[in-house]
């Protein structure tokens, strides 16, 4: 696994729609300079959900600055973010999104800092559960953090030498941030982009109607590069993004024949839409799957009896 997280190749998608560059080899644990006033410190939290790590990133280059995304309860990681600090004073944490890779080191480097937490709010699902239905990601996600602000879409937060916007990007969470460096071309795009990878969208948190809304509201900025939540940066995020639409579509599209052909079940439809996937995200595609489901049965296109499940039965409406 470590070599492939380190081939150095921009690779396609199982569709050829979407270039994903895994070309990215982490300085686990050492701050990383990688644009003025921008440091990157990298989690050695590998696995093939989070690719080499949660990156945590430094903002500011005064005596006071901010933080992105603590990361996950991890001892190493806590120990470098606060060797990358230094003499500074950390005033703000702004977390991205409640999954426990990002946000449950905030508590944490807060006790030690005295440092505010900044996010959009606590964790939620994107719709509530259905009757019987089991959230499958309970267990990825922190239900105990609580920002002490609650950052509105397109609010600031102004600190020495640096400025914080939000950019509300609900899809892989509710929650879900990005976050703008304000005076530069920089966005922080967390998890809702990034440049190995498309991420999961899974209901009841994540949602791809929502995602992709998301998406629209990304295209209509002007960034010229996101710093991501895991792996390299997006260095042409118009092009990315466009070709991050047009791969959901074609998932839809896709998943859309798979009915008309026959397939009634989400785990017959990944078997042949996901089969030049690694077998251990089969569960994860199901669910995105489910996600994309949910989507067509709002618009209309797609039915099933009762609520969508990860074992419906699915027809064309």
């Amino acid at each position: 696994m470590a070599d492939d997280l380190r081939t150095q190749a921009k690779t396609s998608s199982d569709t050829d729609d979407v270039a994903f560059d895994r070309a990215f080899i982490p300085a686990h644990g050492q701050a990383v300079t990688v644009a003025p006033g921008v440091q990157r410190i990298t989690c050695g939290n590998a696995s093939p959900f989070t690719f080499t790590g949660t990156n945590s990133y430094i903002i500011g280059s005064g005596s006071t600055v901010a933080m992105i995304d603590p990361g996950p309860q991890d001892e190493a990681h806590f120990d470098a973010l606060m060797g990358a600090l230094g003499p500074r004073k950390l005033s703000h944490i702004f977390v991205s999104h409640t999954h426990r890779d990002h946000s449950p080191l905030a508590a944490r480097v807060k006790d030690a800092t005295g440092a505010l937490t900044v996010a959009e709010g606590p964790h939620r699902a994107a719709r509530p559960l259905h009757a019987g239905e089991i959230n499958p990601f309970a267990e990825s996600s922190d239900v105990d953090f609580i920002p002490d602000i609650a950052l509105a879409d397109g609010a600031t937060i102004e600190g020495e030498n640096w400025s914080l916007s939000a950019v509300h990007t609900p899809g892989h969470t509710a929650n879900h941030s990005a976050f703008a460096l304000e005076g530069t071309d920089i966005l922080f795009s967390a998890d809702h982009v990034m440049a190995w990878a498309t991420t999961i969208v899974a209901p009841p948190d994540g949602s791809m109607g929502d995602f992709m809304a998301s998406v629209e509201k990304l295209l209509g900025r002007n960034d010229r590069i996101f710093f991501p939540g895991h792996g390299g940066p997006v260095t042409e995020p118009q092009s990315f993004l466009r070709g991050l639409r047009t791969h959901r579509r074609m998932r839809e599209r896709a998943i859309l024949e798979r009915i008309r052909g026959g397939d009634r079940l989400i785990a017959d439809m990944v078997k042949v839409i996901y089969a030049r996937t690694d077998i251990r995200l089969h569960g994860a595609a199901a669910l995105s799957v489910l996600a994309h489901l949910e989507d067509l049965m709002e618009k209309g296109l797609v039915t099933t009896d009762g609520p969508p499940s990860l074992v419906g039965e699915y027809r064309v409406a």
